[in-house]
């Protein structure tokens, strides 16, 4: 009974608009992905980086993985990083990626302690646009598709 809860209060919180102070004005973020690499916002000053929050079991976040994925591919100037938001093992979002290939790193977070300096996600997908100054450009709750990446980065 509590998962039933917990996965309306998720699908319930979707349609709730972020608050902008939820986020310092340039947050950071240090995570190592599922390849073993680490990602650090810092090291992508200068560019666009988009931050999604993803999950495997997630129908509209499966949708807009090729769109991110054709936007990174598109723009030299655009990184991004996804962050899969779920309790599994990582073998399973592996594996969920053999079949679902995306052109930028992944890495796993704690459902129960996100990154420090992004607020837990009320609603899946929740993309957050980081500027290359390192500043919040623009958050979404729900998906995204080119047609809002270009509106909230500027490029064509």
């Amino acid at each position: 009974m509590k998962t039933l809860f917990a996965s309306l209060a998720l699908v319930f919180a979707a349609a709730a608009p972020l608050q902008a102070a939820e986020l310092p004005a340039k947050p950071s973020l240090s995570i190592k992905t599922l390849d073993g690499k680490t990602f650090t916002l810092a090291e992508h000053k200068g560019n666009w980086v988009i931050v999604n929050f993803w999950a495997t079991w997630c129908s509209p976040c499966i949708k807009e993985l090729p769109e991110l994925s054709n936007f990174v591919k598109a723009h030299s100037n655009v990184r991004a990083i996804g962050l899969a938001y779920e309790d599994t093992e990582a073998a399973e979002i592996k594996a969920f990626l053999q079949k679902h290939p995306v052109s930028y790193p992944i890495a796993q977070v704690d459902t129960f302690e996100p990154p420090a300096d992004f607020e837990t996600p009320r609603g899946l997908p929740m993309t957050v646009i980081i500027a290359p100054d390192g500043s919040v450009a623009k958050k979404f709750t729900g998906p995204v598709d080119e047609a809002a990446l270009k509106l909230a980065t500027g490029l064509k």
